[in-house]
């Protein structure tokens, strides 16, 4: 039986060091067009939804093609936003892919969907790559996460986890596989509804992580690793990096 694959990206213009962030013009396209249109790539989402609360991104997703789902509704979260979206929209499975994604491409997320649609163990899952640089491992919004060994999250920290307290001379992520965490969601249906009715919980929002709230519920999440390479734009001097990433087409 065929299942029905939903992505929301979430798009929202707070920013605290780059506010309007999603809505910055890159080679005149909005930022947001970028993320949405590897997305729309793929062959595994049967729709894909622009979700905001903002008139202004509303009217620049749409002029780009985009479907866009408005709510004046505030919501704590990407996924709290995602879990609204999928109340009124049909769907086996929804992704939440924040609106920040560069370099995410439409084949990743189809092999990536693929195995976690296959994976009856888990209700929902992210994506993490290796940190290849010191510099990233002290980053704070690069998010690291701890797996087990059969590929399950323990923890995700905006510290750099685990601690490695008695390193050698060099390089530290040389000395163990740190991870950082992509920012894609896999949901069931039922675990994405579990979510929204829970409560924020303690460690989410010590840590300003959404995904704690699964994680402190008991619930598990299949970490699938991908090879990606990510460029972070926290300011307008971090523009320059997506033309690694992005070509004129």
């Amino acid at each position: 039986m065929a299942v029905r694959v939903i992505a929301v990206i979430p798009a929202r213009l707070g920013s605290r060091r780059f506010p309007g962030k999603v809505l910055y013009p890159f080679r005149g396209k909005p930022l947001l067009y970028y993320v949405w249109r590897e997305v729309r790539r793929s062959k595994r989402i049967d729709r894909l939804v622009v979700a905001t609360d903002s008139a202004e991104i509303a009217r620049a997703a749409e002029q780009f093609g985009a479907e866009v789902f408005r709510s004046t509704r505030r919501h704590a979260t990407g996924s709290d936003r995602a879990a609204e979206v999928a109340s009124r929209i049909d769907g086996d499975f929804i992704l939440n892919i924040q609106g920040d994604n560069f370099g995410l491409t439409g084949r990743l997320l189809d092999r990536t969907i693929s195995s976690f649609t296959a994976d009856h163990r888990f209700q929902c899952g992210t994506m993490a790559t290796r940190i290849k640089s010191d510099d990233e491992l002290f980053i704070p919004n690069a998010v690291k996460v701890v797996v087990s060994k059969s590929g399950e999250a323990l923890w995700f920290s905006r510290f750099p986890v685990p601690f490695n307290q008695h390193p050698t001379p060099g390089a530290r992520v040389t000395q163990y596989p740190f991870r950082k965490h992509i920012g894609v969601y896999l949901f069931r249906r039922t675990a994405l509804q579990r979510f929204a009715r829970l409560p924020r919980s303690p460690l989410e929002k010590t840590e300003s992580l959404e995904q704690l709230r699964l994680l402190e519920d008991g619930v598990r999440m299949r970490v699938y690793d991908v090879s990606l390479r990510t460029v972070s734009v926290d300011s307008r001097g971090d523009i320059d990096k997506l033309g690694l990433l992005y070509k004129l087409r």
